[in-house]
């Protein structure tokens, strides 16, 4: 555990020294949880040594690309692939079942509102590489879902300042809400697709 310890502190080391690089590259490796690093990018605001404007950008293109990383594994490599080495990058067999469980049910509108529910938000990129979801509209689904996320993480990194690796405390109440709005949306844009094929059926 030590050795462990003494690597993330290292690893939290150069993430400030590279400041708003760090952070991006941080978020693209993900050896740390994204949460962790946007706090620090947070603490490193309110120490001055960043904006926060431009650690939720950086954050955020660090976010994309880790997760159009996922994307190609899907689309190239398939579920073998991410069974056997999604680990190094914390998504487990039951987050790829999950994930193509909702990907499946509610179709790619999903991959907006996933990026709230936790167990498959990391690995819902697998099945819309898999189903070879065009690479726009994935990424753009996946931006506008990082940009609340980075941005919520460093805020309150920033309003906890020294205290920032408290962030799973405070952050859960905000989390909580996130998932239900995400649920929320998730329901109505079930209901529409609903309401469409219903109304195109009665139509024939």
């Amino acid at each position: 555990m030590h050795v462990i310890s003494d690597l993330i502190s290292h690893l939290f080391e150069w993430i400030q020294s590279l400041g708003y690089f760090g952070i991006m590259i941080g978020l693209m490796i993900e050896v740390i949880p994204s949460e962790i690093v946007l706090a620090f990018g947070g603490y490193l605001v309110s120490q001055g040594e960043i904006n926060y404007f431009g650690a939720v950008l950086f954050g955020t293109v660090g976010g994309v690309i880790a997760q159009i990383f996922v994307y190609w594994i899907g689309r190239y490599g398939g579920r073998p692939v991410l069974e056997k080495y999604g680990k190094y990058i914390f998504i487990k067999k039951k987050h790829i079942d999950h994930s193509e469980e909702w990907f499946n049910k509610y179709g790619t509108g999903v991959i907006f509102t996933a990026r709230f529910i936790p167990v498959v938000r990391h690995a819902i990129s697998v099945p819309a590489g898999i189903s070879r979801m065009p690479l726009g509209k994935f990424t753009l689904l996946t931006t506008l879902a990082v940009i609340p996320w980075s941005a919520l993480f460093v805020y309150l990194g920033y309003t906890l300042g020294d205290k920032w690796e408290t962030i799973d405390e405070v952050a859960a109440k905000y989390t909580h809400e996130l998932i239900l709005a995400a649920i929320a949306i998730i329901v109505i844009y079930f209901l529409f697709k609903w309401y469409k094929s219903k109304k195109k059926g009665s139509a024939v």
